[in-house]
């Protein structure tokens, strides 16, 4: 606890000085068109909601992680009706944590959960910028005829260091998120290029956990982004009191290995024409007192040969092929000062969508999360998030072994002040990981984020 309490010190007289009321963290969150009241609840025909401009009017709520692009930004003319919006935000963390969550996906902003890592002398601490977005998004003519063109391409920092030195954490390097172009007429938008499947869903609100949301491929949320087709199809026309939309997606065959097969598009999943399919079917709309409600149903299907390309590899645990499998069912619903969202799911094979604990192999699991947030006054706001995923016993062993991961559940606490475009929270992080062979690992971080939307 001395290691702790050092910290609590810092954060408390931090939120002493800002104590001061004025736009709450939703309101915040709806001008910057994410968050826990507006971007997981936009209108279908929100003009930033599919991230690229009036390109993404008609799948606008094909992803709540698209809706993450701010509505904020520089516009450029560049000729006619067309423009570049240059758009984005600029994340940092500081945290501490007594447990090394590096044998997931990292520690600081990417941490998910606890590895038998641990450090010997508990705690430790950091700094993380990486969450930092860059979005340039694209609002091209439109023909006589009515077809709108768009365009967009979003970045963060989570392409790796420059170099492994004593220097080289400084120096992230940028990768791509999103890439793709945009076709739309009426209520229909053809989408090409890399997006999010329709599998990824709702996505918990947190300043310290944004490219890597909480419970990502560790407690509850899954879903990836690929390059494929998208089309996103309006089913209501506006004035409908409940909106419908249909999204659609066939996307790149993705898996784990050969080799390096994930590298060059020769993985398992990428033999012959065997790609993978999403659908998924939006409601959303207002109650009689004008809250916001949003409720979706996903589905997943894709095939993989594990004779690998040109039948060069033996088969696996006696299969020569695999079919992933997923159903996803999720929601928000804003009462208020009170936000309710989550969402639940069941997969098997599906490790290419985060699924089964991040594992591959014919592995069942199902999982789950659930997030309530509060607005306390106009600047101050509360969340709880809790998420659970357990992967079937017999099958983490037989395709991952004795340590492969077979249970997680995260609990996650945050405080968030928010002024416009700025936001600062103090969020805590407990996770639980059981592995097949009943080892049980435990982590905890403290975090202090702010993020400043452009």
């Amino acid at each position: 606890m001395s290691a702790r309490a050092p910290l609590f010190v810092v954060f408390a007289a931090i939120a002493a000085m800002l104590a001061v009321g004025a736009t709450s963290p939703a309101e915040a969150q709806q001008a910057a068109g994410q968050g826990v009241t507006a971007a997981l609840l936009q209108p279908l025909d929100a003009s930033e909601g599919g991230g690229g401009g009036t390109a993404g009017s008609a799948g606008a709520a094909a992803s709540s992680a698209a809706a993450m692009v701010p509505e904020q930004g520089i516009t450029v003319k560049l000729g006619g009706k067309e423009t570049l919006s240059i758009k984005g935000f600029l994340s940092a963390t500081f945290y501490a944590q007594d447990a090394n969550f590096d044998g997931g996906f990292g520690n600081g902003q990417n941490a998910e959960w606890p590895t038998a890592n641990y450090p010997s002398n508990k705690w430790f601490n950091g700094g993380d910028v990486r969450n930092s977005r860059l979005t340039f998004a694209f609002d091209g003519p439109e023909t006589a005829d009515g077809w709108k063109m768009g365009a967009l391409l979003e970045t963060d920092f989570f392409g790796g260091f420059n170099g492994a030195g004593g220097f080289s954490q400084q120096q992230a390097i940028m990768r791509i998120r999103l890439a793709y172009t945009d076709l739309s007429k009426g209520g229909t938008t053809l989408r090409i290029g890399q997006f999010w499947s329709p599998f990824f869903g709702e996505v918990p609100e947190s300043l310290s956990h944004i490219a890597f949301p909480l419970g990502y491929g560790s407690a509850g949320m899954v879903g990836w982004r690929f390059p494929g087709v998208f089309l996103y199809q309006k089913l209501t026309p506006k004035t409908a009191k409940t909106q419908m939309q249909l999204d659609l997606a066939a996307m790149e065959g993705s898996w784990n290995g050969p080799a390096a097969g994930e590298l060059n598009n020769q993985t398992f999943g990428n033999v012959g024409f065997r790609g993978q399919f999403d659908a998924k079917l939006n409601f959303f709309g207002k109650d009689g007192a004008g809250n916001a409600w949003k409720l979706y149903v996903a589905g997943h299907y894709d095939q993989k040969s594990l004779n690998g390309v040109g039948n060069a590899f033996p088969a696996q645990h006696g299969d020569t092929s695999l079919n992933g499998t997923g159903a996803e069912v999720g929601g928000s619903y804003k009462i208020g000062p009170f936000l309710i969202h989550g969402n639940i799911y069941t997969t098997k094979a599906d490790g290419q969508n985060f699924a089964a604990l991040t594992q591959f192999g014919d592995i069942k699991d199902t999982g789950g999360w659930l997030q309530l947030g509060y607005d306390f006054t106009k600047r101050w706001s509360g969340y709880v998030f809790y998420g659970e995923v357990n992967a079937n016993r017999n099958d983490v062993l037989e395709w991952v072994g004795a340590t492969g991961r077979q249970k997680n559940e995260q609990e996650v606490a945050m405080v968030e002040w928010s002024l416009g475009q700025y936001q600062l929270g103090l969020e805590w992080l407990h996770d639980d990981l059981t592995l097949v062979n009943s080892t049980k690992l435990k982590g905890n971080q403290i975090a202090l984020s702010t993020r400043f939307f452009l």
